[in-house]
């Protein structure tokens, strides 16, 4: 049996600044400015002062699952624009010491497994990535861009045809946090 309507609100806190045109939302906060278009969503979303509301008439399973969806993208870009999001990736090795550079929206990793090439990674969005002797802080507004720059680095020393129980070596994400 289908439910007549799903519907969730997200209230706006003081410091932010909204403002829906159709299915495109833009926050303003201290920290930055985010826009995200949820145009592809088959849901409706309207703001009314301090309040945004995501519903759908007579939804669907899925269709239901996007208002959740999508809800949670808007508590995500609030907490953005408010605080930001930071990842801390730890570089890990035995034998041959991994170094990290940053060059302009490139993070270079060489000297990985004795690799004479370099591995390279591209920076998404509008990321600042920092590197701290044996830790890399990859810092930004935009949840999705912070948290897949940070899985591409991961994902560029994964170790592949050895056992990795024994090649520990990498770079790993060991904390994820709200603010910069």
């Amino acid at each position: 049996m289908r439910m007549v309507e799903v519907s969730r609100t997200v209230q706006i806190p003081d410091d932010v600044e909204a403002i829906v045109e159709g299915r495109k939302i833009t926050l303003k906060g201290a920290k930055g400015t985010l826009t995200c278009d949820f145009s592809h969503a088959p849901i409706s979303i309207e703001l009314d002062g301090k309040t945004i509301r995501v519903w759908a008439k007579w939804p669907r399973k899925k269709e239901a699952a996007m208002v959740g969806t999508v809800y949670s993208h808007i508590q995500n870009m609030i907490t953005g624009v408010r605080k930001g999001f930071t990842y801390k990736l730890k570089i890990v090795f035995s034998h041959f010491p991994i170094s990290v550079k940053v060059q302009g929206k490139t993070v270079l990793i060489e000297n990985f497994t004795g690799e004479r090439g370099s591995r390279k990674v591209k920076i998404i969005g509008d990321v600042q990535v920092k590197v701290q002797s044996e830790d890399i802080i990859v810092q930004g507004i935009n949840l999705e861009d912070v948290s897949q720059t940070a899985a591409n680095i991961e994902q560029a020393t994964k170790v592949k045809r050895k056992d990795p129980r024994v090649f520990l070596d990498g770079i790993y994400v060991y904390e994820r946090s709200e603010g910069m």
